[in-house]
């Protein structure tokens, strides 16, 4: 029950930023007591520090108490198509350090020895006491990569070898923290809800456009992973292709359809996988593939919300915050197109995570796994009563 109450004041620390004591306990209904002696261990356990104090026009003041940054360190190993990266952040979310490699195509062996030399070299500069608040490492790997060959350009049998490996247990043996491991884009979705700086609804769908197209599903406020922890395969749904017929997702809304366009104009799409997604495109290519992936995603809003009773769709992809603004502006207008009657109109909201969402939340597993409770669990935030 005490560890349980510590990740509660820790969660709605996190969700509401700095909590007096007062504030806290009637939030939760604990005691006065019980809500002080937490917020004290927490804070000799470094992971609280004092803010300045809030003065009324009675009694004494106020002394709210919000995340100390150095408290914890997590690992974060996203593993993609093009590109497979790690981050070093801190409890706030904070990226304190990364490197990333390059490649056609990730292999099992080749993460590993990146995912153990990028370990290595995050880590080493760091002074001996933030060594020992790295509290995990998280991956967000996709699911089924060996499904996938043929829309890497790749031979059959080529990505095989993903399906008879464990990276989770083979990293876990070699390093000295907990490793844990979900579904990239479920991750990236975890992101948002964590470090997200939007408010966002108690039930959404989240979308993430990277070489392929993934997402996560929220319900009641928690992550809903599903039977086999695939829920959110946006990727393979079928949505209408335009011309009568049907086509899985991955092949309208994606940066792999980008990078076959520019192919088929003889341009080499390597720079799509650079350090920041700072893209010059001629509108004849980003406007075909913008209206596709478009109509695409509104028929993804629209039968999830009908089947959900969904508030909101979230969009978040590896691109410019200023292409991803004109996505969600067509997804909008394809909406306006469809038949929604009987349903509650999704509202469609721009993701705050970004790019980095994937990593961001791949390092967010061990967060979460040792510092917070469910957000679903969470009760509603402190009303304003006008009285410190």
């Amino acid at each position: 029950m005490r560890a349980h109450n510590e990740r509660l004041v820790l969660s709605l620390i996190r969700r509401h930023g700095a909590l007096a004591k007062s504030e806290i306990a009637r939030l939760t209904g604990l005691s006065a007591q019980t809500v002080s002696v937490i917020m004290r261990g927490l804070e000799a356990a470094g992971l609280l520090r004092r803010e300045e104090p809030v003065r009324g026009k009675v009694g004494q003041p106020t002394v709210p108490m919000s995340l100390e940054a150095e408290g914890a360190l997590f690992l974060g190993l996203k593993v993609g198509r093009r590109r497979t990266e790690m981050v070093l952040i801190d409890f706030l979310g904070n990226t304190r350090a990364a490197q990333m490699m390059r490649h056609d195509h990730p292999s099992p062996d080749g993460v590993l020895n990146f995912a153990r030399s990028a370990a290595m070299e995050l880590t080493r500069p760091l002074p001996e006491a933030l060594k020992s608040r790295i509290q995990g490492l998280g991956i967000g790997l996709p699911f089924q990569l060996w499904d996938w060959a043929e829309s890497l350009g790749l031979q059959p049998g080529a990505m095989d070898a993903w399906g008879t490996r464990d990276i989770r247990a083979e990293l876990a043996a070699d390093l000295p923290w907990p490793v844990l491991l979900e579904n990239d884009a479920s991750a990236a979705c975890n992101a948002e809800l964590i470090f997200g700086t939007n408010p966002l609804p108690r039930n959404f769908v989240y979308v993430f456009l990277g070489f392929f197209v993934g997402g996560g599903l929220v319900l009641s406020g928690s992550m809903f992973a599903g039977q086999s922890g695939n829920a959110g395969a946006l990727a393979s749904m079928p949505v209408p292709d335009g011309r009568g017929g049907t086509r899985q997702l991955v092949d309208l809304a994606s940066l792999s359809a980008l990078e076959q366009q520019l192919a088929a104009r003889g341009r080499d799409g390597g720079f799509l996988w650079e350090a920041a997604p700072d893209w010059q495109l001629e509108e004849e290519i980003i406007g075909p593939w913008l209206a596709k992936a478009a109509r695409a995603l509104a028929h993804v809003g629209a039968s999830a919300g009908a089947l959900c009773d969904l508030q909101a769709m979230v969009v978040d992809g590896w691109m410019p915050e200023s292409l991803r603004a004109r996505l969600i502006a067509g997804i909008e207008a394809e909406l306006d197109r469809l038949p929604l009657s009987g349903m509650t109109r999704p509202t469609l909201i721009a993701g705050t995570a970004g790019p980095q969402a994937r990593a961001l939340g791949a390092a967010s597993l061990p967060l979460s796994a040792k510092f917070l409770v469910e957000f679903g669990a969470l009760p509603d935030p402190p009303r304003d009563t006008g009285r410190s």
